[in-house]
């Protein structure tokens, strides 16, 4: 790779190095291995990086993957008019790959996805629900939990409760009882929680209806709602737990589907059977376009009554690219594999100097 030649960093925190510095921190082993599974897609994409990087260079762009502990070094020594910095991985308390797009502006590095204030924001779901709201946004209103004790208490609700982890993803803390039918058990829940992973959790009214995912990657940078793959996320459950999670990414995922132990959840596009909720999503994801700025790829996940209408849970500016539901969507909406996805993607938000 020459030295003018515009290249891809792809930064991303890998599952071993989160692993052994939680475990450094106190926290146990099983309870680590947890924790550091929301970053397995690193796992899975790394078995791609040849891929990636062949993809890259058909479209004369290098690639070069950087682990996060490495970002430091290799930005600051970025050339600006010629590098592009993807974060694959977010997070702020439990996994630290918001620092990554911040390194990355303070080195006057181009980027793709949304401003680092935002991966900060989608990782403290109470915060973020507040942010979502005050845009006047369907998102259920929510109470948090620390260690047995109210913070804030949750709206009353005839159909109970959904409780779960305020700053992790990947369903972990979620189990099949996390949705419960008095405050009782809600609080019992965040005593578990906190015991297991240290954490708050958030406590929202039960919201019936089917699981639905918005994906979007925004190949060219003026591609709007239009091109969201707006899909249900049929499982077995009402709702996906921590032991479903596991079996879909990295190590463990592929072991599981290897034994047969998992079957992936079912997707199908919304607008095949709910036009009008289709339609909502697409407004709500341009409500989140202007008052959020999201941009370039994310996802947003959904819950949509029979009567379309649609609850909004949260969003992700770092969503899990390998996995099953966005790969579905790069060859459903563009018709293209993930590492050409990506790619063209990165191409064309090259810097105007790299063009």
């Amino acid at each position: 790779m020459s030295s003018r030649q515009p290249k891809l960093i792809l930064v991303y925190e890998p599952e071993q190095a989160c692993f052994d510095r939680l475990v450094a921190d106190g926290h146990a082993p099983e309870r680590a291995a947890e924790i550091s599974s929301y970053l397995a897609q690193s796992t899975d994409l790394a078995r791609e990086f040849d891929t990636l990087a062949t993809a890259c260079d058909k479209r004369g762009l290098g690639f070069v993957p950087v682990a996060l502990d490495d970002a430091t070094g290799v930005l600051s020594g970025a050339d600006p008019g010629t590098t592009l910095v993807w974060t694959l991985t977010d997070g702020i308390a439990y996994f630290r790959g918001a620092a990554a797009p911040a390194q990355a502006r303070l080195n006057g590095l181009a980027t793709i996805g949304a401003d680092d204030a935002l991966f900060a924001l989608c990782q403290d779901k109470f915060r973020s629900g507040a942010v979502l709201g005050a845009l006047g946004l369907p998102v259920p209103q929510a109470g948090l939990a620390r260690d047995g004790s109210w913070l804030v208490e949750p709206p009353a609700s005839a159909a109970g409760w959904f409780v779960k982890p305020n700053r992790l993803g990947a369903k972990i803390g979620i189990w099949p009882e996390s949705r419960c039918h008095d405050l009782g058990h809600a609080l019992e829940l965040s005593r578990r929680v906190f015991a297991a992973y240290r954490d708050d959790v958030v406590v929202q009214p039960y919201v019936s209806g089917r699981n639905a995912r918005a994906s979007f990657l925004g190949l060219k940078p003026d591609t709007g709602v239009e091109a969201l793959g707006i899909a249900f996320v049929d499982s077995v459950g009402d709702f996906q737990t921590m032991a479903d999670s596991l079996a879909l990414y990295g190590d463990t995922g592929q072991a599981a589907r290897a034994a047969g132990a998992y079957v992936e959840p079912e997707l199908a596009p919304v607008a095949a059977s709910q036009p009008a909720a289709d339609r909502a999503i697409r407004a709500i994801a341009q409500r989140l376009f202007a008052g959020l700025g999201l941009k370039d790829v994310f996802s947003i996940d959904f819950r949509i009554e029979a009567n379309d209408r649609v609850h909004l849970i949260e969003f992700e500016v770092c969503p899990g690219l390998p996995c099953f539901d966005f790969r579905d969507y790069c060859r459903q909406q563009w018709g293209l594999s993930l590492a050409d996805a990506m790619a063209e993607t990165a191409v064309s938000r090259l810097p105007a100097q790299a063009v």
